[in-house]
């Protein structure tokens, strides 16, 4: 990460590029910007998750172009069921790929390679210098610094001259320390005076065909008689080869020449996980003095086993990843298409009286399944608390047994209390009303559906110790919450529309004259022809709220409360 007006933001591990608008999770941004001592920002609330994986997925067709495809050919073809061609080059590759350099420290790995910028400065011979990280480039910076050599710096914390930066860095004598910044599709022109091979060597070494072999060995030996071209560093081996081989690819392109060579220590991150036992024994037995570097092709490929593990297990962990995600990934098709539907359509009516459908023929089939243990005054309490319509025991206990008629007598009563209110409402209003509750409930509830699958995820690894597969308990639950979070959004619909109103008719009750009124709680029931409750006198010293309310106010709300009364005494 850097630290950048007063912002911690973070840089991506791959390309070296800031990443605005991303922040880690679980506190850790906190924590990094406490520690930089700038200003602590709030957690951040997902809103969606999707994986790359499964955002890919979406597409119907699936195609791709890139020079570093070849290593990851399996995971394409296992998660996309894509196969990959190489597509020969259109010039033949004149670059000269060294043997790595291996150390035993970082210091002395470090000395060795400001050694080789030197020489090859003092060549003309530009110099590209890849480092993995931004610490790392700015401490060869400050080494190439105090050996009095020129140089660039291109990283995360001075992007801006990239363009600049990247210019120049074909000419010839030019050295530039660059992060992965430089390492993806970067074309590095190089200057006058860099390509000391003439053209008719190189066109007589590779001409013919049936001559290419050999005259591809005289290439190389005369590169390496006489370096051309722009010479890439690298400072180490990345986890994956494919970076690496970006990296290198920044170096003969279209026919020009070039050269390349890693310098590895035992101190590296790669090397410390993987082979640096074996390598320090070779090193030891053979009585290496400090300074002194190992070479061979054979190491190459040890170094190239320790990357191919690594990524076989970073594959292993994005796999597992997506079969996570496969699951809400169901869940999430269900969501969205609700979401669509109700985002589309002109009004969304007729989706709010399915809700109320559903959702009490739910609650009926919960309690008045079985005639034996029916709770009628179980759903009579829910109907009022979720409703603002009165309903008694008595109207409910004929229906034991039979669900689907107690769920039409709910489902009518409930109808009759929403067409109700949507009579005074602004017509013209009302269906962007609807639709904004309806989305606002589902957005809500899926925020929250995601943070508890967050927590779900993190923690069912640990039923691993009561031998029990993480991924068969976490589809378990997965489906549970689902279910759980399908009734939030139906319940949470429910209710709020009978709470909204229309911003139209609340600015028109504001601007009719005021009538000053007493208001006191009422039950719900009220709004049914319950029993009013006593209010408190006077001298209790509990008066009751004295507010001015708008008389055409009072007047709707006297014509509904009447409109309701009918309705009931009918």
């Amino acid at each position: 990460y850097v630290v950048q007006d007063n912002h911690v933001y973070i840089v991506d591990e791959f390309t070296g590029r800031i990443l605005p608008g991303r922040r880690w999770s679980d506190g850790l941004h906190q924590a990094v910007e406490a520690k930089e001592g700038v200003e602590i920002e709030r957690e951040t609330q997902t809103l969606a998750t999707i994986t790359i994986q499964n955002y890919f997925r979406l597409y119907k067709k699936l195609a791709g172009m890139t020079g570093t495809a070849e290593t990851e050919a399996s995971e394409f073809h296992d998660i996309y069921k894509l196969d990959v061609v190489v597509i020969p080059t259109n010039r033949p590759v004149r670059r000269v790929d060294g043997n790595d350099q291996i150390y035993k420290t970082q210091r002395e790995k470090y000395k060795a390679i400001i050694g080789e910028v030197e020489q090859r400065h003092q060549r003309g011979q530009p110099v590209l210098l890849g480092t993995v990280t931004v610490d790392t480039s700015e401490v060869l910076s400050r080494m190439l610094r105090m050996a009095k050599i020129p140089h660039n710096v291109l990283n995360a914390k001075n992007h801006a001259r990239e363009a600049e930066i990247v210019s120049l860095a074909g000419q010839p004598g030019a050295v530039t320390i660059a992060t992965n910044m430089a390492g993806r599709g970067t074309d590095i022109k190089l200057g006058e005076g860099v390509v000391w091979v003439p053209d008719s060597t190189i066109k007589s070494q590779v001409k013919l065909e049936d001559k290419y072999d050999n005259g591809h060995k005289a290439l190389r030996e005369l590169l390496i008689e006489k370096p051309c071209g722009l010479h890439v560093i690298g400072s180490e081996r990345h986890e994956s080869r494919r970076i690496d081989r970006q990296l290198r690819g920044r170096c003969a392109r279209q026919g020009d020449p070039g050269s390349s060579q890693f310098y590895i220590s035992l101190e590296d991150s790669l090397m410390r996980l993987f082979g640096s036992d074996r390598i320090s024994g070779i090193m030891t037995r053979l009585g290496m003095q400090e300074g002194e570097a190992l070479e061979h092709k054979w190491l190459n490929r040890s170094v190239e086993t320790a990357q191919r593990r690594v990524e076989q297990q970073n594959f292993a962990i994005r796999k597992r990843t997506l079969e996570y995600d496969d699951v809400m990934n169901k869940q999430r098709s269900v969501v969205y298409d609700l979401r669509g539907e109700v985002l589309m359509s002109e009004s969304a009516h007729p989706q709010i009286l399915d809700v109320f459908n559903d959702l009490i023929l739910t609650q009926c089939e919960r309690y008045l399944t079985s005639a034996k243990d029916a709770e009628p005054q179980e759903l009579v309490a829910w109907v009022t608390e979720t409703f603002p319509v009165a309903l008694r025991v008595e109207e409910i206990a004929p229906f034991k047994g039979e669900p689907e008629k107690a769920a039409e007598v709910v489902y009518a009563r409930v109808t009759e209390a929403y067409e109700l209110k949507c009579s005074v409402e602004d017509a013209q209003v009302l269906p962007i009303m609807e639709r904004s509750v309806f989305l606002s409930c589902i957005d809500q509830q899926w925020q929250d559906y995601l943070r508890a699958m967050d927590e779900l995820r993190h923690g069912v690894n640990l039923r691993a110790y009561g031998q029990r597969d993480p991924l068969v308990e976490y589809k378990r639950e997965a489906f549970s919450m689902f279910e759980e979070l399908m009734t939030n959004i139906k319940t949470e619909v429910a209710t709020s529309v009978f709470r909204a109103t229309t911003l139209q008719n609340f600015q028109r009750m504001m601007s009719a004259g005021p009538a000053h009124v007493q208001t006191v709680h009422m039950d719900v029931n009220m709004l049914a022809g319950g029993t009013q409750p006593q209010q408190e006198p006077e001298q209790s010293g509990k008066r009751p709220l004295s507010v001015d309310v708008p008389e055409s106010a009072v007047a709707g709300f006297d014509a509904m409360m009447q409109a309701l009364e009918r309705a009931e005494r009918a």
